[in-house]
This record gives C-alpha cells, sequence and structure tokens, in this order.
C-alpha cells in the first residue's frame, strides 16, 4: 500500500500492508494455522508449513523492511534468536569485534554458548571507530555494534564502522533496539543488517517477546532465512500481530518518549543528590555530534548515579518509586527503572562490567509515555 517515497509516519501505518485479499479487511488477519492445504504437491500459493512461511509473518517483515529502508525482513521467537542467526552466519574459528557496552543477554550468547563452538569475540571500546582497526586480522569475519548502547548510552559511529567492515570485506550487524527505526536506520550508513529485540519499542505495550533482522542484500538474506527454518525459532502469527499493531503508533509514542526523556535527564542532571547522567541528548554527551548525524531524536533510555556512588542507596530509590516499575525490558508506554548489575546486564563479570563503565549503583531508566509532572514527581520522591 505505501512505498519508500512516503514519510516515516505514512510508512509506520502502511507499508507492507494490504487489505485481506478474502475479505477486505483493513487490518492483517491472525493466521492461526500450522499447514496449508495445496492442490497438488508443490501447488501452495506461497505457503506449505508455518514454520516457512505465514502470512501475518510476512506483512509484518515487508513492514519492517520498509521503516528500516530495507529489501528484506526476517522475524524470529524474540532479540535472542535474531541474535543467534546472525551468530550461526560464522564457522568455527571465525573472529568477531564486538563494542564492549552491549546487553548482557547478547554478551551471554557470545561467551557462554558460540564461544563453546571455537567463535571468538573481543570486547572493544569503540567510541572512536578507528579503534577496530588494530583488531582486524585475516580471521575477522563481522562487526557487532549497538547504538545508543545498553546501559551506558555510549553512541558509535555506524558510518565509520561501515567503511572500515567494507574495506576489510566484514559485515556489519547494528543492534538498532534502543533507538528504533524512528530515531534510526543504520542501513542507510552502511550497515548490513540490523537487528530488534521488536519486544521493545517496535512491539511497545510489554505484551510481546520477539526478533527481528533487516538487510539489503539478497544473498544474506537468503542465508539467514535457511536458518530461521532450518533451526525453527520463528515467532507465532498472534505475535507478529501485536508487532504490527505496535508500530502502527510507533511515531507518537517515540515522540513522547523523546519529549519525556528529554525532561527526565534534564531534572535528574539539576538534581543535587544526583551524580553522573547519562542521555544522549545532552551536548556535553560523548559523540554527541555523531548521534546529531545519524539519529533524529534522543530517545526515552537514560542512565544515572546518585551524588555518593553508593549502591545501597541506589537500591533504596529502585525500591522507592511508585509509577517507574522495577522490572527488566524496556520500551513499553508504561516507564521502568532497573539496575543493570543485577538484572539485565548480571552475566557480564563485575571486573569486565566495572573496567567498562557499568557501576554497582548505576540506574537505568526506560521513561514511559505517561504526564511528565508525575514522572518526575515520582523520581522526586524516590531520590528525597
Amino acid at each position: 500500500m505505501a512505498g519508500n517515497n512516503y514519510k516515516l509516519d505514512t510508512k509506520l501505518i502502511h507499508a507492507g500492508v494490504e487489505p485481506d485479499p478474502t475479505t477486505g479487511a483493513i487490518m492483517t488477519p491472525i493466521y492461526q494455522t500450522s499447514t496449508y492445504v495445496q492442490a497438488a504437491p508443490g501447488d501452495h500459493k506461497g505457503y506449505e508449513y508455518a514454520r516457512t512461511q505465514n502470512p501475518t509473518r510476512t506483512v509484518l517483515q515487508n513492514s519492517l523492511a520498509a521503516i528500516e529502508n530495507g529489501n528484506f525482513a526476517l522475524c524470529f521467537g524474540s532479540g535472542m534468536a535474531a541474535t543467534d542467526a546472525v551468530i550461526k552466519l560464522l564457522h568455527p574459528g571465525d573472529e568477531v569485534i564486538v563494542s564492549n557496552d552491549l546487553y548482557g543477554g547478547t554478551y551471554r550468547i557470545m561467551t557462554k554458548v558460540f564461544a563453546n563452538y571455537g567463535i571468538n569475540f573481543h570486547f572493544i571500546d569503540m567510541n572512536d571507530a578507528q579503534s577496530i582497526v588494530s583488531r582486524i586480522n585475516e580471521r575477522t569475519k563481522m562487526i557487532w555494534i549497538e547504538t545508543p548502547t545498553n546501559p551506558l548510552l555510549n553512541i558509535i559511529d555506524i558510518a565509520a564502522c561501515a567503511a572500515i567492515a567494507k574495506e576489510n570485506n566484514l559485515l556489519l550487524v547494528c543492534d538498532n533496539t534502543f533507538a528504533s527505526p524512528y530515531l534510526q536506520n543504520p542501513l542507510d550508513f552502511g550497515a548490513d543488517i540490523v537487528l530488534h529485540s521488536a519486544t521493545k519499542y517496535l512491539g511497545g505495550h510489554s505484551d510481546v517477546v520477539h526478533g527481528a533482522l533487516i538487510m539489503n542484500d539478497e544473498d544474506l538474506e537468503q542465508r539467514l532465512k535457511f536458518i530461521q527454518n532450518s533451526c525453527g525459532a520463528v515467532p507465532g502469527p498472534h505475535d507478529c500481530w501485536l508487532v504490527l499493531r505496535g508500530i502502527k503508533t510507533l511515531h507518537v509514542r517515540m515522540q513522547r518518549h523523546c519529549e519525556n526523556g528529554a525532561a527526565v535527564a534534564r531534572y535528574l542532571r539539576g538534581n543535587p543528590k544526583v551524580g553522573k547522567v547519562l542521555w544522549v541528548g545532552f551536548e556535553d554527551h560523548p559523540n554527541h555530534h555523531i548521534a546529531v548525524k545519524q539519529m533524529r531524536g534522543f530517545g526515552g533510555m537514560i542512565s544515572f548515579t546518585l551524588k555518593d556512588d553508593n549502591i545501597e542507596e541506589a537500591l533504596s530509590v529502585l525500591k522507592k518509586t511508585k509509577l517507574f516499575a522495577l522490572a527488566e525490558s524496556l520500551g513499553g508506554v508504561e516507564s521502568l527503572i532497573g539496575h543493570p548489575a543485577t538484572m539485565t546486564h548480571a552475566s557480564i563479570p563485575r571486573e569486565d562490567r566495572i573496567k567498562n563503565g557499568l557501576v554497582d549503583s548505576l540506574i537505568r531508566l526506560s521513561v514511559g509515555i505517561e504526564d511528565i509532572s508525575d514522572l518526575i514527581e515520582d523520581l522526586e520522591q524516590a531520590i528525597g
């Protein structure tokens, strides 16, 4: 219905979506079926078995490709399932250069699962993309980045990483979960694969677990599609429908996430009991100038510490909030507060966390779309 010539707000509602050909229903139906009747062997109208294809999933994949300015998209049962599929492109002995601040689940699957199969991962500071160059050798096959990173909100220059990857015939994978397609489109800056935990901003309502990969290269899509089908970590049709529904309001939700995030970040920076505040929108945030270049806004993710960097006081704040719910995940309409050291990033050894800047007292906020005065009042009473 809507191609790439439309503006993003329009694509989010219409791209990849057509009225149901049988009934004319404007909303994509949930095709809750495991198999499809064939008129004759091989005559299956494109659908034969639901692990391989499902019409609801097809529509979502078309939508995701359009809103990320890509040619192809593939959906998975979770963000980790999507991550798993990408790493399965590699072979024993291959090496990957990875940003050292990243989601704990990604670190865990790399170091505790795939390292056992002879794939080597090197975690480095990528605030200066040129630091990648010295780590490349004949076994390097992939560069893996998050930007903004989880949970320290570091900004990595996608275009600079893409230039390095292209010069050395490497794949560049960019986890775009924190930004969402509304704020950033890594393919436009040269990334080969964009990864999403669609559980987060794409779904947006904390009611679905889902993952997605988007790419431009057809050969790469075919290799990943083979893994998707062969390994079977696919989402159900209802999960696909929930993400489709979430995408239709991504732009209006992200606008409020950005507005509220900015207000909360400025409040925290002005609170005398708060120490460091990490938010991409501050002009003195490291690589803010790169964020301005590759992002359309600064989002609702914030991390901060208290003035004395005391873990007990930080844990006290976590217990006192009323609107900010203590929970893992992010990107829902409701505000969440978390403690990365014991929650989302507990799988990373403490010495590595501390070295990278993820201290024990760090608090992470996913700022929702509630009334901003209520959110600030909640933080005020919790911080004291």
